[in-house]
């Protein structure tokens, strides 16, 4: 037996010792600190070699004194869903080809989703931001319209935030309010369920939209003007991402370029993975290169090349243009 246990067990003898001495009510103290410490420079001062020669498992000597407090739950709430405002929207259909039944654009779409879910199979994939390098190259277009396709597939609950807080343009594609938005909500101004909202029953819609719209909900951008930046670094953004994801199956946001500002590099870092749009035609191959180079530690998913003149003709030859029967 090493000499540093014999030491500790001569210490425990002797404080029992003494507590016996006393009043039986004395509550019980703990050995110090010091009593341990004298008790191991003891035993080094008596020169032996093999006091580290074995590992000492002896019975804990000390008080339970500190304890472990549970876990605080992420975000501090859960989320009512069914308290989420429902207002009129009116759609631009035109902007929206995701809503089509067939036709070289949906179909597109669709090959777009497929894509995700491949990615999907190979690592996490639930909340997508979606940016480009410089403005007019058609992201907010994608965004939109990759949510509709979503929340198209297996009635996919779909939450679609747009994080574009400078220029904001989402609402119209929806036709909807833009206030409260995200802005409001990292600035704590409102609350989760607050900004959140969803599209009443539409009277004149296809039948596409009347399927998907109650599978959507929506973050409007809000204003958050000269303090985006600010806002899109808040740690409120990654709150709000961790609360709703339990209740959707995927989370899509807009956000503003990468090279103008650094707005959607700040809510890239908490997203699982980054969509780039470029525009045929129209984005240059330096600027595609320095979107990608911003957003590095991120997880770039891929291009998505917009506004392409000459679609892939499969309709004609796999039937997807045939007229019903």
């Amino acid at each position: 037996m090493s000499r540093i246990y014999e030491a500790l067990q001569k210490a425990e003898s002797e404080r029992k010792s003494e507590r016996r001495e006393e009043e039986s009510q004395t509550p019980e103290q703990p050995v110090s600190v010091g009593t341990i410490a004298a008790a191991i420079d003891e035993a080094e001062e008596s020169g032996s070699e093999s006091a580290f020669a074995e590992p000492i498992f002896a019975e804990p000597i000390f008080s339970e004194t500190y304890r472990v407090s549970s876990t605080p739950r992420i975000g501090g709430e859960s989320l009512d869903l069914s308290k989420v405002a429902t207002r009129q929207w009116s759609m631009s259909l035109e902007q929206l080809p995701a809503l089509q039944e067939r036709g070289p654009a949906v179909e597109q779409f669709r090959s777009l989703r497929s894509r995700i879910f491949e990615l999907r199979d190979i690592s996490p994939l639930k909340t997508i931001l979606v940016t480009s390098g410089l403005p007019q190259e058609g992201k907010s277009f994608v965004a939109t319209n990759l949510a509709l396709s979503l929340a198209r597939h297996k009635n996919s609950k779909v939450l679609l935030i747009d994080g574009d807080m400078r220029r904001y343009t989402l609402h119209q594609l929806l036709g909807c309010e833009s206030h409260p938005g995200l802005a409001d909500y990292l600035a704590g101004k409102a609350t989760i369920l607050e900004v959140m909202q969803r599209p009443e029953p539409l009277q004149s819609a296809s039948s596409a939209a009347t399927a998907v719209l109650p599978n959507l909900t929506f973050i409007a951008g809000g204003n958050g003007g000269d303090k985006a930046a600010d806002l899109s670094g808040s740690p409120r953004f990654g709150e709000l991402l961790r609360m709703a994801a339990p209740y959707f199956d995927w989370i899509i946001v807009d956000s503003s370029p990468v090279l103008p500002v650094s707005d959607a590099v700040n809510l890239a870092r908490s997203c699982d993975g980054v969509l780039l749009v470029a525009r045929g035609g129209v984005t240059k191959f330096p600027v595609a290169q320095r979107a990608q180079s911003e957003l590095k530690a991120s997880n770039v998913l891929g291009f998505v090349l917009n506004a392409v003149l000459e679609t892939p003709e499969v309709g004609g030859y796999y039937g997807y243009d045939a007229a019903k029967k």
